[in-house]
């Protein structure tokens, strides 16, 4: 059932405007030529230049520790320092209104808030259900305070968040909102509106733009969260092991750090058993900053301002209503669906990332790990299983909080025995996810594998991988 690419290129809307970006897949992304890569929520891909750039400015000059005065520990923070400043240029916010405090990666950011984060008695939480591991872990830090931990779920087939519940959530109490702008499970797209209406009732917003920065213009003048994590490697590939915490600097006066390390302080005692932090976001920044890479993000910010990020935008949001229809399309032989979407199944207010399970003939759903076996025999990178979020999986697949509870404590062999006590016939969903150059033939592909592997026959559940971990 597949369809040449070209006559798919004819009929989508504004994607002839976007071939910019295959000229540079390949000029500057030839390793993507020998596989096919949709894993772009997992992570981006680096171009080429980037590489070139890094060994160029290695090899070129001698850059120290920044934590001193010599030339190397100078000319290392002054590139630290430019790339604080193309940051915030990224995100168009004000240096006076705005800091950027760099850290290992998002889950870093995340850390570092709920760590310091004033949680007290008669204070509260609010999570959506919709959210990274990487942010549920912040309850622990509430509920070890004293603070009200409250979960607003997702609903029905788009898997969305009712602004409702998030108004009720909200009532009541001060505390700290957070959500993801957009979903690493669904692609869900949630308002960026709601920063408005919780700072409105007196709350912090935290907006976890992880997934969202990649193909989305995320404007700081526009909206004003007090804390967004982003982890660099997700919108261009290179640097891994560099994040960042963007913060209100009125929101980072307000956190209490729990302890202090190298690098985070003005005047220190050991005698004395006293420390002073440093009156910058520096005093956010745990010991020797990753400066050799730091940089890095400065000429991938440049890179991607560059390609302009309203043409990712358009080509990312072409290639999703393109990938939607043909999964919809795929059909066994007596009509019944291959696929089983989770999410939007359109392109309103979603982004890239498109999650589903593979149908039988009989519409059971395939196990996702034959899936993951079996793609990655063919050479196509998807991702499987929970992608980290549970909440948005326990929207997905309905298990019933009852059920859920049920499993609380115990502690069980295999997932198959976590599975048979929840009732369900599969771990997890697949993912794949579209990003800065996916193109048609990636969507062909993935497409073609999946009517040839799964149409209209049983696949053997023999030989399955262990499952990635969350």
């Amino acid at each position: 059932m597949s369809v040449s690419s070209d006559s798919q290129v004819d009929v989508m809307p504004g994607y002839a405007e976007t071939r910019r970006l295959d000229e540079l897949r390949a000029a500057e992304y030839r390793h993507l030529d020998v596989q096919t890569y949709l894993d772009y929520t997992g992570a981006g891909v680096a171009a080429e230049a980037q590489i070139r750039a890094h060994a160029e400015r290695l090899t070129g000059h001698c850059y120290g520790n920044p934590h001193s005065e010599n030339p190397t520990s100078s000319a290392s923070t002054g590139l630290v320092d430019q790339a604080r400043e193309a940051i915030l240029a990224f995100f168009n916010a004000s240096p006076e209104e705005y800091a950027v405090v760099f850290t290992p990666n998002a889950s870093g950011a995340c850390r570092l808030v709920g760590e310091a984060y004033p949680f007290e008695r008669g204070g509260r939480l609010v999570l959506t259900g919709d959210n990274h591991n990487s942010v549920n872990g912040i309850r622990e830090f509430a509920k070890a305070r004293g603070a009200e931990v409250v979960h607003v779920p997702v609903r029905g087939p788009g898997l969305r968040v009712r602004e409702a519940e998030i108004r009720a959530a909200l009532g009541g109490r001060r505390g700290l909102l957070v959500y993801p702008a957009q979903s690493n499970f669904s692609g869900v797209q949630h308002p960026l509106s709601w920063i408005g209406l919780a700072q409105a009732h007196g709350y912090d917003v935290l907006l976890d733009a992880a997934a969202f920065v990649p193909a989305n213009r995320l404007d700081l003048s526009l909206v004003h969260p007090d804390f967004v994590p982003v982890s660099w490697y997700k919108v261009f590939g290179y640097p891994t092991g560099v994040g960042c915490l963007i913060a209100r600097r009125e929101a980072l006066a307000r956190l209490r750090r729990p302890w202090f390390a190298g690098g985070t302080i003005q005047a220190v005692s050991a005698l004395g058993g006293w420390h002073v932090l440093a009156p910058d976001e520096t005093a956010f920044e745990d010991g020797t900053l990753n400066f050799l890479s730091i940089p890095d993000v400065e000429f991938g910010v440049r890179w991607v301002e560059d390609i302009g990020m309203d043409l990712i935008h358009r080509r990312v949001g072409c290639l999703t209503s393109l990938l939607l229809r043909r999964l919809a399309d795929l059909r066994h032989s007596d009509g019944s669906p291959l696929i089983r979407f989770y999410g939007p199944d359109g392109t309103d207010r979603r982004g890239g990332t498109v999650a589903f399970n593979v149908l039988d003939p009989r519409g059971r759903i395939v196990d996702e790990r034959i899936v993951a076996r079996d793609s990655a025999a063919a050479g196509i990178s998807v991702r499987t299983g929970c992608f980290c979020n549970p909440g948005a999986g326990e929207g997905a697949f309905e298990i019933s909080e009852h059920a859920l509870r049920g499993t609380a404590g115990r502690r069980m062999r295999t997932l198959d025995d976590y599975l048979g006590v929840l009732g369900l016939p599969s771990g997890g969903a697949v993912r794949a996810s579209l990003g800065l150059v996916s193109n048609v033939a990636d969507v062909d592909r993935l497409t073609e594998f999946l009517d040839a592997a799964y149409g209209d026959r049983e696949p053997n559940a023999t030989g399955l991988k262990p499952r990635e971990r969350c």
